[in-house]
């Protein structure tokens, strides 16, 4: 048998940081400890109204069967109620579409609009799957260098001067993996505009609005309802381990959104999406806004700490749970330096590798989805690897 692999693979990297995580594990079981300030995941469990409807949900059968490719439709309304009341945005419950992930909601998206070697502009640095999502489809991922000055995102002027023959649309963040920062309401409606005027297509990735810190959020959705909007359970409601998201799509892309669906995942789990109806009750979005709290009053801890290190923050993250730091003050290859630090002290942190070319040598995404306990025991940790205690 003949089992070589697709052209597609080379161009889908392995995430470099697995490797950093992979040495933690070997550290951990000489019996050393670490502080994990890598992973993109909560450090809280769902709130107790989602797992008491998880027990009803399985207690009365009602979980045990398919639910339809496109979703609960109860979850799609609540999911329609909270744009309502939220963000003031009318967002009917027939556009959304639930999914097995944010990820499954990118997959299902790319799917339907991602041709063989069409070109989708995204900033540099930026989530890596995100482009690899692209790559899985035959598309170019095109990765345009951005800093400070923008926030480190795309804005108009930026895709406007890139777009080119083959450019079909573009894949923005905001709040953004892994630097924390969102893009302005006034630079994302200039942005669409631009991207009309070539009439391409525009997803925004919408995982980490919940987390934001700075003035009230907002959606890309208020914008029109030709924008494709990706968001999730994972982050603000804390449900990781569940795999539930949802996609906003135009009308017209619903009947190529549900055949795929359909095809691809049959439908979301049926237990998530009984139990993230809970989300959405007051209960359940006071505990999301207290943890919220929590996550900004970690940042406003950890910026300063990382200063006093000697790391530059170049843009204070006003989202998610990630410091994007500038190490190039204390060493000139980022990668070197979280391998160090974490042989010498425990501590797991992100270098800029897996994020894209820009800044990889000189930046490390900080992640403070941990306890505060743990994150004062890791700046003691690393004031006296740095000798700063």
């Amino acid at each position: 048998m003949d089992f070589s692999l697709a052209q597609r693979l080379q161009q889908i990297e392995p995430f470099h940081v697995m490797e950093v995580i992979k040495r933690a594990g070997e550290l951990e079981k000489q019996g050393r400890s670490t502080i994990y300030m890598c992973i993109g995941e909560p450090d809280f469990p769902p709130a107790q109204p989602v797992l008491d409807a998880a027990q009803q949900a399985l207690a009365s059968g009602a979980a045990m069967r398919y639910t339809a490719a496109l979703g609960l439709h109860e979850l799609r309304e609540a999911i329609s109620g909270h744009y309502r009341h939220a963000f003031g945005v009318d967002v009917p419950a027939e556009r959304i579409v639930i999914t097995a992930g944010a990820s499954a909601a990118l997959l299902l998206a790319c799917a339907a609009l991602v041709e063989r070697d069409a070109e989708v502009l995204m900033p540099d640095p930026s989530y890596p799957c995100n482009r690899h999502f692209i790559a899985a489809f035959n598309g170019h991922p095109t990765l345009i260098p951005t800093g400070p000055a923008e926030r480190f995102q795309l804005t108009a002027a930026m895709v406007d001067a890139h777009w080119g023959q083959h450019t079909r649309g573009v894949l923005l963040a905001s709040p953004s993996n892994p630097t924390g920062t969102s893009i302005t309401r006034e630079e994302l409606g200039r942005t669409l505009d631009v991207v009309r005027r070539h009439r391409g297509f525009a997803l925004v990735d919408e995982i980490y609005q919940g987390l934001s810190y700075e003035g009230k959020p907002y959606t890309a959705l208020e914008f029109g309802d030709d924008v494709i909007v990706i968001n999730s359970f994972s982050k603000y409601f804390n449900m990781t381990g569940w795999r539930l998201g949802w996609l906003v799509v135009p009308p017209a892309m619903l009947p190529a959104i549900e055949k795929l669906a359909q095809n691809f995942f049959i439908c979301a789990s049926s237990l998530a999406q009984h139990a993230a109806l809970a989300c959405f009750t007051p209960e359940a979005l006071a505990v999301a806004e207290e943890r919220r709290r929590e996550f900004q009053r970690r940042r406003d801890y950890l910026v300063p700490e990382l200063l006093s290190l000697g790391f530059d923050i170049p843009v204070l993250p006003d989202g998610a749970f990630y410091v994007y730091a500038d190490c190039s003050r204390l060493s000139d290859d980022a990668d070197r330096l979280a391998r160090d630090i974490l042989d010498r002290t425990g501590v797991v942190l992100t270098p800029g590798l897996d994020f894209g070319s820009v800044g990889a040598k000189r930046f490390m995404r900080v992640s403070y989805a941990t306890s505060m306990s743990r994150l004062e025991e890791a700046m003691r940790r690393l004031k006296d690897y740095f000798g700063k205690s």
